[in-house]
């Protein structure tokens, strides 16, 4: 697959974004899939589209070879008739799914399990080329702490010894720009994940350390931490898939891999890295 058109989905997204970029870097036509006005750099083509709304995406995908696909909901509900949608234009697609997907257990009810497992499940039967990218934490889901360190110098959060492999964006989007460059990775389900373990106590000291001034973690409560998720309007179903999953990493914390290096070349960014690059966020 030489030189293929690509639409990015979750364009103005960290992911996305970070997908979007570098195809543009490696001089690969992209374009981004946008609800309303956003700017890309010269040579990104914005179409209007909303994966919401299956029919509004046929000129986004007018032309288009492969899809990068980031779902934005909390079900699966409507995904159907946008695979098929992507099916009419596109022969391949990469989805950014959960390392959640690959658990031995799938509880029911864990919102972001659920709804990613079905959407995998869709994608493969579509007839579509496919890859299913299954990372671990986002480092970029820390960027929730940055008001409050603004504002405080400190994290409220629970679980200051949780440790996870969080992954840095720009590696998913490596990952990424291989899936959909390149058919090394077709009909594959990488797990990719952060050079090591760093608990989120770490991971708040690290955010010190690259905005020069230290930051506090403040351990609260389970309970505490349900009443804040709620407070700050995210969905119920969402709060209990989360913080049991979370708790549960205590004691079977998530894997170490080192897919990252063996599809890009390069290891993966380290948090205190992604710290650094975000240092403006906390400030």
């Amino acid at each position: 697959m030489t030189q293929p058109r690509i639409l990015v989905t979750g364009a103005t997204g960290n992911v996305g974004g970070a997908v979007v970029d570098q195809l543009r870097a490696a001089g690969v036509p992209v374009r981004a899939l946008v609800r309303g006005e956003a700017d890309f750099p010269k040579g990104v083509e914005a179409v209007r589209g909303d994966l919401g709304d299956p029919a509004s995406l046929g000129t986004a995908l007018e032309g288009i070879d492969a899809v990068f696909l980031v779902w934005p909901f909390l079900s699966a509900e409507g995904a159907s008739d946008v695979i098929d949608a992507i099916g009419k234009h596109a022969r391949r697609v990469v989805y950014l799914s959960s390392a959640g997907v690959g658990a031995e257990k799938e509880k029911p009810g864990e919102a972001i399990t659920m709804f990613h497992t079905e959407l995998e499940r869709l994608i493969e039967a579509s007839g579509l080329e496919w890859t299913a990218l299954r990372p671990t934490g986002f480092a970029s889901n820390t960027l929730g702490w940055a008001e409050e360190v603004r504002a405080t110098g400190a994290v409220r959060a629970p679980l200051a010894r949780l440790a996870r492999p969080l992954i840095h964006e720009a590696d998913m989007a490596a990952v990424a720009v291989q899936a959909l460059t390149g058919d090394a990775l077709l009909g594959a389900r990488p797990l990719i994940t952060g050079p090591e373990l760093v608990t989120q106590e770490r991971q708040v000291a690290l955010i010190g350390e690259a905005v020069g001034r230290p930051v506090r973690f403040e351990e609260v409560t389970l309970d505490e931490a349900v009443e804040q998720m709620k407070a700050a309007g995210y969905p119920a179903e969402l709060v209990e898939a989360v913080l049991p999953a979370q708790a549960a990493m205590l004691g079977n914390p998530e894997p170490v891999t080192e897919e990252v290096e063996r599809i890009t070349g390069t290891p993966a960014r380290s948090f205190q890295q992604w710290a650094v690059d975000h240092a403006a966020d906390f400030r």
